[in-house]
């Protein structure tokens, strides 16, 4: 059933919480781009972590435990750091609609510390998404472990969750990449992830999406999906739908989903049937029986371009995951070695490479 949405009800309250080294640089780099009416916190055992966030909320956990000097890596003492935490973070997430919780896993505070504050944001009745990383390859296997078992535990106090490997951006960055660059990336697609559906349910459009539409589509749904994609000239509303249901940086295929929100922004061309273009791309890999909801934002910053974001909850079984990756893998060698493929770099991908490999006006795929 597809929805169209009128008149904005009350700002939903938001806050994103970054839990540890990478939820904290990701939360410090969407403070410096935020949004208006979402609060920012970052949360850490390392008080000299926290002395380099530019974010003003900041909230050092487990002081009796760690005295401020960090968990060693060790998620155990992450969680327990939060344990101690636990009224001061309620106080923190409390009296808000959305709690986003980013966290990159694999370390000791993020990976411990980020189950019990979601679990903390959801007892207080938040709608509660978690939004994390899973560690490079060259991390190590322990790491990687660590983090799946981290993620395994997030799952259980998590309306819905966002997982993003970091391989894949090493994948899609080509080997000239830096190691910091790498970094960064992943950063940067942790705030994106948590921007992007911020600035859903925060930015008032012609055709409004409103937090009663991202709760019926996230509330407890289990694995997420989430994408842009962008679109320039005579086609740009079908070209920015099919750059953003092939991604190749999620865990999820948004094949089967059983809830959709998609939001478009444009300038003032901005017409209504691309509206009806995009929706035709996204419906023909979706369930047949999926709850659509669409919105559309006019931003006169963006004459001949197009935005689309994409929410899709619902999934089928999670057995078809591994081979869904395996599809996704090789796309992404085809393009890389120059095959015809629909798949491309994403153009925020693309600041961090030597070597720019196709045009934006192909069906780019993006964050």
């Amino acid at each position: 059933m597809n929805s169209f949405r009128g008149d904005p009800e009350s700002v939903a309250r938001i806050k994103v919480v970054g839990v540890g080294g990478g939820g904290s640089n990701a939360v410090s780099r969407m403070f410096r781009e935020r949004i208006p009416g979402v609060e920012y916190v970052v949360v850490n055992t390392d008080s000299q972590a926290l002395l380099m966030s530019d974010v003003p909320l900041k909230m050092r956990i487990g002081d009796q435990l760690t005295q401020g000097k960090g968990v060693g890596g060790s998620p155990e003492l992450g969680s327990r750091s939060a344990e101690e935490s636990h009224e001061d973070l309620y106080e923190v997430v409390a009296d808000s609609d959305m709690v986003f919780v980013a966290a990159g896993m694999g370390g000791g505070t993020g990976t411990g510390a980020s189950p019990v504050i979601a679990q903390i944001a959801r007892e207080t009745g938040a709608l509660t998404v978690g939004i994390v990383t899973r560690p490079f390859a060259f991390e190590g296997m322990r790491r990687g472990r660590v983090a799946d078992a981290g993620i395994n535990r997030l799952k259980e106090h998590v309306d819905t969750l966002l997982v993003i490997p970091n391989e894949r951006l090493h994948v899609i960055a080509e080997e000239e990449i830096t190691a910091e660059n790498a970094f960064k990336m992943a950063d940067d697609v942790l705030r994106i992830g948590v921007q992007s559906i911020a600035e859903v349910v925060t930015t008032a459009g012609e055709i409004n999406v409103d937090f009663a539409d991202v709760n019926a589509i996230m509330r407890d749904a289990g694995p997420a999906w989430m994408s842009i994609g962008w679109g320039i000239g005579e086609h740009r509303a079908r070209e920015a739908a099919q750059q953003a249901i092939t991604n190749p940086l999620l865990d999820v295929s948004i094949e089967g989903a059983g809830g959709v929100l998609f939001n478009i922004t444009g300038g003032s061309d901005l017409r209504l049937n691309e509206l009806h273009e995009a929706a035709e791309v996204i419906q023909r890999v979706v369930d047949p029986d999926a709850n659509i909801i669409f919105g559309m934002v006019t931003d006169l910053k963006m004459e001949n371009e197009i935005k689309l974001t994409i929410i899709a909850t619902g999934f089928p079984s999670a057995q078809e995951y591994s081979d869904r990756e395996d599809r996704v893998d090789r796309m992404l060698n085809d393009a890389l070695s120059g095959e015809d493929t629909e798949l491309d770099l994403p153009p925020f991908l693309r600041r961090y490479s030597r070597t720019r490999v196709r045009a934006r006006t192909n069906h780019v795929q993006t964050e």
